[in-house]
């Protein structure tokens, strides 16, 4: 699952993994279960990874659209070992988020050590993973269905 955070202006948050020095990316995550939904899955790693919440009870619940895409990667060799043996695919699910301009940022220090706001274009240049990158120059085309508030 990837959710691309941004703001009205398009300006999206990459946040830096810890265990990567030179890995730039948008919230991603797994199930922690076979039964919780994508949509469920996607408010928690949200919430965990950089202090935002968009739970349902949350002000932003609505703001956190299913971008109904999926991404079929092969897996970096160095990540592998946190998947099953011979798992060498991941499916990813999209999702874009809005936020307000001047979000507070609260990042998760043993995932993340840095974060920043950039336009989508030079946020799709600075992304690690070609998933993530195309997911950014995706956001013009999703963001006019978000409810702007």
């Amino acid at each position: 699952m990837l959710v691309v955070i941004h703001t009205p202006a398009l300006e999206v948050l990459l946040i830096k993994r810890a265990d990567a020095d030179d890995f730039w990316q948008s919230v991603t995550g797994s199930k922690d279960s076979l039964d919780e939904s994508f949509l469920a899955t996607a408010r928690r790693e949200v919430m965990e990874e950089t202090g935002i919440d968009c739970d349902l009870s949350s002000p932003l619940a609505d703001q956190l659209q299913d971008w109904a895409l999926e991404n079929i990667y092969e897996i970096y060799p160095r990540w592998r070992h946190r998947y099953a043996p011979g798992v060498t695919r991941n499916t990813e699910h999209l999702f874009g988020l809005q936020v307000a301009t001047g979000t507070p940022v609260q990042l998760s220090p043993l995932e993340h050590t840095a974060y920043q706001w950039l336009p989508w274009r030079e946020a799709a240049a600075a992304c690690f993973s070609p998933s993530n990158a195309e997911a950014c120059l995706l956001l013009p085309r999703f963001a006019p269905f978000v409810r702007r508030p």
